[in-house]
């Protein structure tokens, strides 16, 4: 099958982000948010469900023949869009970090990346408190704000600092990464997107998670792996082509950390 040519830029992206960001997400930042509760127990704001339109309706604009994949879709659209949409979909987060969010903790993102082929093409990851855009398109770098940024050069586990999610880990993985004085320092921000983003930036060197969804890593893999960092499973495998709504996550600054932290990871079949 020959390989479509993207439609949209990096830049026609990062504008509705941006707009998204400063037009729905802060405006209702520090306000009375009123919550629901998802069937996974997860937490949605209107603000969430207001981002996704929204944003679902620009990209309509840009391109009106892509499939469109996001978090407040239910489960059963969701897997229609894998099975459907011939590799070339959008992968949105709307608003990564909902519980930091309605806590007023300034940790959330709002997360898109461009699926074609099986494989992310182009992503944006952007914090609006911050108003820090994260991107990436495959083969040609990734950036800060328009500024190119590289992984930490960090290959000493010992002097590493882990963004890790030990809930969603079983115990006989979690209690050696949380006892055992493996890397300098953990942190669990709220926020799978600006892990990402901030490991890209060289803000930390691994990432390990149980079990995020393709709209927390969808984009954030695209931008550390074009920030040359390393982004798979659990057992060093490829994150794409994805068939299945959630996988297990190790990413790290350079192959020399993956190497040293994987063996303490059990596998996590999701």
């Amino acid at each position: 099958m020959t390989e479509h040519q993207p439609t949209v830029t990096l830049a026609s992206l990062t504008s509705i982000l941006e707009r998204a960001g400063r037009e729905i997400i802060l405006p209702a930042y520090h306000s009375s948010i009123q919550t629901l509760k998802k069937a996974d127990g997860s937490i949605v704001t209107e603000t969430d469900l207001a981002c996704q339109r929204f944003i679902e309706d620009e990209l309509i604009k840009l391109d009106s023949s892509i499939a469109f994949l996001g978090e407040e879709m239910s489960e059963a659209e969701q897997l229609e869009c894998l099975r459907s949409s011939q590799g070339r979909y959008w992968c949105l987060d709307p608003l990564d970090g909902t519980t930091n969010f309605v806590a007023s903790f300034p940790g959330f993102a709002i997360s898109l990346a461009l699926i074609e082929s099986g494989v992310p093409k182009l992503a944006c990851i952007y914090d609006p408190v911050r108003e820090e855009m994260f991107s990436a398109a495959r083969h040609l770098g990734a950036s800060l704000n328009g500024q190119t940024m590289q992984c930490s050069s960090q290959n000493n586990l010992s002097e590493a600092v882990g963004y890790i999610d030990f809930k969603r880990l079983d115990r006989n993985t979690a209690i050696p990464l949380a006892c055992d004085r493996i890397y300098r320092s953990q942190r669990n921000i709220g926020s799978c997107a600006l892990e990402w983003a901030w490991l890209a930036a060289g803000r930390g060197h691994l990432i390990i998670h149980g079990g995020e969804k393709i709209w927390d890593f969808a984009a954030g893999s695209l931008i550390v792996q074009e920030a040359g960092g390393i982004a798979g499973d659990f057992q060093g495998g490829s994150l794409f082509p994805c068939q299945k709504l959630s996988s297990p996550i190790l990413a790290a600054c350079n192959s020399e950390i993956q190497a040293k932290i994987q063996p303490k990871l059990n596998a996590i079949k999701l």
